[in-house]
C-alpha cells in the first residue's frame, strides 16, 4: 500500500518548505512523523503548524534546522510554521526499513522521509492521546491501517523496546477494538 501525496496540501507548506531548502547549507535527511506525515500522504483534514521529526541525518545539523526553521525562526514569524525536534518517540525498531521520500525531487537539499503508517500510529499508540486516537481511527476508516500489520508489528518491534508492557497492552487493544470493531453510533 504506498501512499498519495495529498492533492489539496496546503500552499504554505510549500512555500515554506522550499525556503527551508533554499537556507540549508546541505543536505539534509529528516524521519518524520505526526500530523503533517498525515496531511501530506494521507489527507488528514486537521491542519498542523509544525513538521515533526524524530531523527535528521547528519546529526550535526540540528542547530541549523533550529535556526532556519524552528520555533524562533525568522520563518516561522514569517509563515506561521515550524520544525519540531521530537526528542523521546518510542517507534518500531526497523522503521527505517520503511521510510517513504515525501515531495520527491522538489527540494535540493532537504528530504523528507516518512514512517510508514503502521510505524507512525505505533508511535502515537505510546503516547495515547485522544487525538491520536483519532487519527488512527482515520486511518482505519480510510483503508490505510490494518489490524493485523498493527499487531504483528507491535508484538516483534515494538513491545520488546517499552517498558510498561501491561500499560502499553491495555491500549493496543482498545485502540484495535476503536479502529476496527467499534459500532456505529445510532444517531
Amino acid at each position: 500500500m504506498s501512499p498519495n501525496p495529498a492533492s489539496s496540501f496546503p500552499p504554505r507548506w510549500s512555500a515554506f518548505l522550499k525556503e527551508v531548502d533554499g537556507l540549508l547549507p546541505s543536505s539534509v535527511e529528516l524521519h518524520c512523523l505526526g500530523g503533517f506525515v498525515l496531511a501530506a500522504l494521507y489527507g488528514l483534514p486537521r491542519p498542523t503548524g509544525d513538521l515533526d521529526y524524530i531523527a535528521a541525518i547528519p546529526l550535526d545539523s540540528l542547530a541549523g534546522l533550529e535556526k532556519i526553521a524552528g520555533k524562533d525562526s525568522a520563518l516561522t514569524k514569517k509563515h506561521g510554521l515550524y520544525f519540531q525536534h521530537v526528542t523521546v518517540a518510542d517507534v518500531p525498531e526497523n522503521y527505517t526499513n520503511r521510510l517513504t521520500e515525501l515531495f520527491s525531487g522538489q527540494f535540493s537539499r532537504l528530504h523528507l522521509l516518512a514512517l510508514e503508517v503502521h510505524d507512525l500510529v505505533l508511535a502515537k499508540l505510546v503516547r495515547n492521546s485522544p487525538v491520536d486516537l483519532e487519527d488512527a481511527k482515520f486511518l482505519a476508516k480510510a483503508g490505510k491501517l490494518h489490524e493485523k500489520v498493527v499487531r504483528k508489528r507491535y508484538q516483534q518491534e515494538l513491545r520488546p523496546l517499552l517498558s510498561n508492557e501491561a500499560r502499553h497492552e491495555l491500549t493496543l487493544k482498545l485502540w484495535l477494538e476503536a479502529c476496527f470493531h467499534a459500532k456505529p453510533s445510532s444517531r
